[in-house]
């Protein structure tokens, strides 16, 4: 962990990821989409999109939201057949989201129920660095983009949100380096980023 925050911001793989889920409780919700991008830099380095069997059923109003069904995840893997390919992108990585604690309060909870432990990784909230910093109309992630005039094609799809993410985030590490952050713990630092 140590090592990572004396790296060059362009050094250091930052992974952005996004779960849509069938509720907003992780107590009674699962998560029935996931998607993660590692990028080194400018770099894509790995991609993982992958819808989830949450082996409950969706219900209607929250499918309307994301747009995933009942038919759409039936023959998908359950979480415990994504989370060792995640769980290898998500090493010696800076984590990267839109409203961090909702992602991370399931993904926790998923990764407990199938045995395994999530690791200990900084974590940069693009919603907390958004309200910190800058004064968009709205802090959602599909306002913020539109706002920054960045596409908000399919909101609310795991890969597309996590593409969104990406872009702000770049926008907002711009404007951190010309501050001076050079470091990924100056970087941290100035995101007002944490340890998950």
């Amino acid at each position: 962990m140590e090592v990572i925050e004396k790296l060059k911001i362009d050094e250091a793989v930052f992974t952005f990821i996004d779960v849509e889920t069938t509720g907003l409780s992780p107590r009674s919700a699962r998560v029935c989409e996931v998607a993660a991008i590692n990028f080194r830099g400018a770099e894509r380095v790995g991609t993982l999109a992958e819808l989830v069997n949450p082996g409950l059923p969706i219900p209607p109003e929250v499918s309307r939201i994301h747009g995933i069904t009942d038919s759409m995840v039936k023959d998908s893997p359950s979480f415990g057949g994504v989370a060792p390919r995640l769980l290898a992108m998500l090493e010696s990585s800076v984590l990267v989201a839109h409203n961090a604690e909702f992602d991370l309060k399931f993904l926790h909870a998923e990764f407990e129920r199938v045995g395994l432990k999530f690791p200990r990784l900084h974590t940069i909230d693009t919603l907390l660095v958004a309200r910190k910093n800058w004064k968009f109309k709205s802090n959602r992630l599909g306002n913020i983009a539109a706002e920054l005039n960045f596409s908000n094609e399919g909101w609310h799809r795991a890969l597309s949100d996590v593409e969104m993410t990406r872009q702000i985030f770049e926008h907002f590490i711009g404007a951190f380096k010309s501050a001076g952050a050079v470091t990924v713990a100056e970087l941290i630092e100035k995101c007002g980023g944490k340890t998950s």
